[in-house]
C-alpha cells in the first residue's frame, strides 16, 4: 500500500494537501501528516513513506535539514521528496536539490498538479 506523508506547519496546507489526495485513499493511499520537521523525520523513520511532501520552512527542522537527514545520513534514496515553499528563487531551488529532494514545488501550487506527481511517482 504506498504511502504519503504531507509535512507543512501551516495547517491549512496540510488540510488542502489531505482533501487533493483524499481520493487516492480509494485507491489504497494511506495519508500521513506532520506539523514541524522534527515530527516529520520521525514519521518518515516509523512509516516508511513512499512520498512526501515536505515544506521548507518548518519549526524545530526546516525542510532542507530533513531532506538532507533523509537521503544523506539514513540513507533511504528511495523515498521521493517534493519540497514546497513559497520562496521559488534559483539559490532556494539549488539548496534544495543539493539537500537531496527530488523535486521543488513552489506554493501557490495547483491542487491538479499534486494529484497528477502521486500519480506519477507511486
Amino acid at each position: 500500500m504506498p504511502k504519503v506523508l504531507i509535512a507543512d506547519d501551516e495547517p491549512h496546507i496540510r488540510l488542502l494537501l489531505e482533501q487533493t489526495l483524499e481520493d487516492l485513499e480509494d485507491e489504497g493511499l494511506e495519508i500521513f501528516t506532520a506539523e514541524n520537521g522534527a515530527e516529520a523525520l520521525d514519521s518518515i523513520k516509523e512509516n516508511k513513506p513512499d512520498m512526501v511532501f515536505l515544506d521548507v520552512m518548518m519549526p524545530k527542522m526546516n525542510g532542507f535539514e530533513v531532506c538532507s537527514e533523509v537521503k544523506n545520513n539514513l540513507k533511504i534514496p528511495d523515498i521521493y521528496i517534493v519540497l514546497l515553499t513559497a520562496k521559488g528563487q534559483e539559490i532556494d531551488k539549488l539548496k534544495g536539490m543539493e539537500s537531496g529532494a527530488d523535486m521543488y514545488m513552489t506554493k501557490p501550487f495547483n491542487p491538479d498538479d499534486i494529484v497528477k506527481k502521486v500519480r506519477e511517482i507511486l
